[in-house]
């Protein structure tokens, strides 16, 4: 009990640190596979620090380990640091000076906590059972994503557990949600190319009309989740982009449509593979067009840990921290995470925080004009923190130090 609450107070009065630094990243923002300033900063903030860093992956990714005073297992801690492709809207005093660059989906906030939480668990190592390992990690918006390349090359070697957050601005501030086994959606997306044969607008016998092949396809698509998923599964499949721009008295010769699929189950997702190859087969036959399917499965679907997410549901409610309301089960979201290439490799388990702003405008992820709550870092500090000490302490001797 008493490092716990030594560790409350050690995040309580570096608070505005954490802010400081959340919004020092969101000044500075970089999309995935190019923060290399974001990382080099990050790094200088350790170097006073008694912890070792080691570089992780092919990118800018890399891990701090802090080893405690006594033998235990090994608990890491993953906050990613990439931003987005989007031009801020939002009039802040510390606005993204990187234009069409932003941290809109929180990683700033993700990178800042942690930070301070791994600063004050350096000070506490000498009291602590096992070792601690921090994940910064790099591209977690763009697959292939960072997580990846950083367990290929060693980021989870002798670690027993993963914790994870994320801040999301459509829950109250305060909250703290969860949920066990499959969490959120796997992603795939698949690229088509149909070509088929150009000509003049008023003489459409002599071609073979790309756009109409495209077209035929995008409605046909609407049917694999309607007709061949079971209405108890949960799937999405979106065209996002239709490349067929040409001219109005031309007959377009080739098409190029984008898509996006989200699933729950990896079978789901090999089913909708295979139909919509099928379909693309389908419209050779049907139209005389050729077509070329590009198909990348990336994100897998992410699997919290049921005894592990037990557990963490089980400490926070225990623990009743000040500034946490509630502790809910939020149900599985759509969104995908690469967080869930941890989960595949040694428990994990990955939950949320409340960051609903207090000021008026509530903007999803992913906005221009995305805000969240400077109140929420604290709270995911403290959060994670003294889910990780209970986790160190509960297989020592006398875990009751905790």
């Amino acid at each position: 009990m008493q490092i716990i609450q030594e560790l409350l107070e050690t995040l309580k009065s570096n608070e505005q640190e954490m802010i400081n630094l959340r919004r020092y990243f969101h000044q500075h923002p970089e999309i995935s596979f190019q923060e290399k300033e974001t990382s080099k900063y990050i790094q200088e903030f350790y170097k006073t620090l008694d912890c070792t860093l080691t570089q992780k992956g092919e990118g800018y990714g890399f891990v701090v380990d802090i080893i405690g005073g006594k033998p235990g297992i090994k608990v890491a801690l993953r906050a990613d640091f990439d931003a987005l492709a989007v031009y801020e809207e939002n009039d802040l005093s510390f606005k993204s000076q990187n234009p069409g660059v932003m941290h809109a989906c929180g990683h700033d906030a993700h990178t800042a906590y942690i930070m301070i939480l791994a600063k004050s668990l350096i000070q506490l190592k000498e009291q602590l059972p096992g070792s601690i390992r921090i994940i910064h990690q790099p591209a977690e918006e763009v697959a292939p994503g960072g997580a990846k390349g950083m367990i290929e090359d060693g980021a989870l070697e002798g670690v027993d557990h993963v914790f994870g957050v994320h801040v999301m601005t459509g829950m109250e501030t305060g909250t703290i949600a969860f949920h066990s086994a499959e969490t959120q959606t796997g992603r795939s997306n698949f690229t088509i190319e149909l070509q088929g044969r150009g000509g003049h607008a008023a003489i459409p016998q002599l071609s073979n009309d790309a756009i109409i092949a495209g077209c035929y396809f995008v409605t046909q698509l609407q049917t694999v989740v309607s007709r061949r998923v079971d209405p108890f599964d949960t799937a999405t499949l979106t065209i996002g982009s239709f490349d067929g721009v040409g001219t109005f008295n031309a007959i377009k010769d080739s098409v190029t449509l984008k898509g996006d699929v989200r699933v729950m189950k990896e079978s789901t997702r090999e089913m909708i593979e295979r139909q919509i190859r099928q379909m693309a087969k389908g419209l050779e036959l049907t139209f005389g067009v050729s077509t070329k399917v590009e198909y990348d499965n990336n994100y897998p679907v992410l699997y919290n840990d049921e005894k592990l997410t037990e557990f963490l549901v089980e400490i926070l409610k225990k623990e009743e921290l000040a500034d946490v309301t509630e502790v809910v089960d939020l149900g599985p979201q759509t969104p995908s995470e690469d967080f869930s290439y941890y989960g595949q490799v040694v428990p994990s388990t990955f939950f949320y925080i409340g960051t609903h702003p207090d000021e008026e405008g509530d903007y999803p992820h992913h906005s221009p004009r995305f805000k969240l709550n400077e109140k929420s870092l604290l709270i995911a500090a403290q959060a994670v923190g003294v889910v990780t000490l209970h986790d160190l302490f509960k297989n020592q001797d006398d875990p009751s130090q905790v």
